[in-house]
């Protein structure tokens, strides 16, 4: 019945972005999506990873500056991970220089074994959470942006009850290695806490794609430079596959012939 559930969520998630792709004249200026399969599913920190398989499923819906944005990840036998809806607004929209601001509730969701009728069994359990972003991004061309990225995020049940995660990076678009064929390049370092403990780590994050083809490759490396924090992995990597639609007023209409 898990399972089921879960197939239902993700197909309606689906079923709604592709209605608004469809509209002649959407009521959004922004539907778009991604889909990921990866054989170690990795958090929004990257530090924490499930250590299985899992499916992601990032989705945006955007009208204006406002932005819904559900980051759901599952197991691949359909347990459920962890839920973030994002709801973040586009404060500063210059030339050069963005600002964006969000907050979410997340449910975090583990499984514990519990003793019910003088037998154990496991049960899923999910933990409450509720975060805010600071994003600020300069772009220094077309293909080149430094930023940062501050979440800040409280816990209410038993476990962490306090985040920070301080990344500074810099991205590299559409780096070109054929006629069709490109490189996007995002090396990062980050401070994060936990509660009383913290740690510094770098990431990168590689993506292949091919220019109007919706499926692309994205490897993801992450490596602890000085932590206190559990899980102590020192080197944790993935690959993912990735399947992205767009269905955006503007793309719509160039499609169109408008």
């Amino acid at each position: 019945m898990k399972k089921i559930c879960n197939l239902f969520i993700l197909y309606f998630l689906f079923a709604f972005s592709k209605v608004f792709c469809q509209e002649s004249k959407p009521f959004l200026d922004e539907v778009r999506g991604t889909i990921s399969l990866t054989h170690n599913g990795i958090a929004l920190v990257p530090s924490f990873s499930l250590g299985e398989p899992a499916l992601l499923v990032d989705l945006k819906f955007r009208k204006g500056r406002f932005s819904i944005e559900p980051d759901l990840r599952f197991a691949l036998e359909g347990k459920p991970w962890s839920m973030l809806f994002w709801f973040r607004y586009q404060a500063i929209e210059k030339k050069r220089f963005t600002l964006r601001t969000g907050i979410h509730p997340a449910l975090n969701f583990r499984t514990i074994e519990i003793l019910r009728n003088g037998a154990s069994e496991n049960i899923l359990e999910a933990r409450r959470y509720l975060a805010g972003e600071l994003v600020p991004n300069y772009q220094i061309n077309d293909n080149w942006s430094v930023g940062m990225f501050y979440l800040h995020g409280r816990g209410f049940d038993e476990g962490t009850k306090q985040i920070n995660f301080l990344v500074l990076n810099t991205s590299v678009s559409n780096i070109p290695i054929s006629n069709d064929l490109y490189l996007n390049f995002t090396p990062q370092a980050y401070y994060l806490t936990q509660d009383d403990l913290q740690g510094f780590y770098t990431a990168g994050f590689l993506t292949l794609g091919k220019k109007d083809f919706p499926l692309s490759v994205t490897a993801i490396v992450n490596k602890a430079i000085d932590t206190e924090i559990s899980p102590e992995d020192d080197f944790i990597w993935t690959v993912l596959l990735n399947y992205s639609f767009d269905g955006s007023r503007k793309k719509n209409q160039r499609n169109r012939g408008f």
